[in-house]
Parts: C-alpha cells; structure tokens; sequence
C-alpha cells in the first residue's frame, strides 16, 4: 500500500500550494490542486535526502495524499509563497512531535548548506536571464529567518539558527504565527532555494 501523507492545500487565483502536514519543507505549486499534488510527489524523492539526514524513515513507495486542509490563498500564493497557516498547525504538540519537527527543521538547514558548498557562485540564469546567485540567494534565506523569528516572538537583530531551533521548541503558544506553520515556512523557503540553486547548476 502507498504510504499515506498529510497535506493542506491553499488555493488562490493563479497558483496552488500542496505543503505536506509533517514533512515541513516538502510543499511544492501548480496551476490547480492537481498540478501541486503532482509536483508535490514528483518531489518526494528529493525530500528523501532531507529525511535521512534527520535520521527519519521516509516512504519509498509513491506517497499516497490525504488532503486534510484547505485554505484560500491570496496575492502572496499567487506570487509563491505558502501563506496561509493551517488550523490544524494550531494544535497542542507532543515533546516527540517538537523532537521530529526540530529535526527536519535542522535537516532542512544542513542540506541547503551541503548543496550551498558544491554548486558554483555563478548559476545558470532563467529563461529571461533573471535569478540571484549562489551567495546572494543563501542570503536572501538566511536573512528571511530574522523576520520568520519575529513572528514567533523571537527578536533577532542578526541570523541566528540556534536560537530559532530553541524557539521552535517551545510551540505551544500564541503568537502571530502557529509555530508548526513557522517550521514549515521556514523549511520550504531553505528547501525551495536549496532546489533552484541545484537546478541551476550550469
């Protein structure tokens, strides 16, 4: 039998997200509801690298997709980002469900930092000639964890990884942002740039 997965969908005007429920950083887009599935699968064998260095049993076989949420998107899906935090990402968690959750934030970090050391500083560019950089896009990540932080109530005035996997320990509370959705925001933007920089290798 396939392996069942979890997922929210969020659904806006031009673009779809379809995010794994716990696998934060496995969320892929589409056109519609279908295409992100599909891409979301497609990705799964990407995502497998991710969970072996949390040291996680990742499915081998095709993922098979409870969608379990759906949310209606705005500009910012449209513009690819997923935006929406789930009701279910609000609910209380174990200390063996922060653990996980941790890990594959901490998992998610470490494979951009892999992929980060072996693609060159210059990457191909798109089809319009656009598209940052190898140094410049790590930046543009790492700099994003500042203001995911504030949103969880962590003020950070500089990157600081170690405290935010600290923060991300602490969920259960109310901030602006459910930290389950915090943790899956934060491991898709590394997760998605981490992609685009190997797949831009020239």
């Amino acid at each position: 039998m396939p392996a069942k997965v979890r997922v929210y969908i969020e659904t806006a005007a031009k673009k779809t997200f379809a995010s794994a429920a716990d696998w934060p950083g496995w969320s892929r887009s589409g056109k519609d509801e279908a295409s992100a599935l599909a891409n979301l699968a497609a990705y799964a064998p990407r995502y497998a690298k991710v969970a072996k260095l949390a040291k996680l049993d990742f499915p081998n076989e095709a993922p098979k997709f409870t969608v379990v949420e759906r949310q209606k998107g705005d500009v910012s899906t449209d513009f690819g980002v997923p935006h929406r935090p789930a009701q279910d990402e609000e609910k209380k968690m174990t200390p063996k469900d922060i653990e996980r959750m941790v890990a594959l934030m901490a998992a998610c970090w470490k494979y951009l930092d892999q992929v980060r050391a072996k693609v060159p500083q210059e990457l191909r560019k798109g089809p319009r000639g656009g598209g940052r950089d190898r140094d410049k896009m790590y930046d543009h990540v790492v700099g994003a964890e500042v203001d995911y932080a504030s949103a969880i109530g962590l003020k950070l005035k500089q990157p600081d990884r170690k405290a935010l996997l600290e923060s991300f320990k602490n969920p259960n509370r109310t901030e602006k942002w459910p930290v389950r959705y915090a943790v899956r925001r934060t491991a898709w933007h590394a997760l998605d740039h981490a992609w685009e920089m190997e797949d831009r290798i020239p």
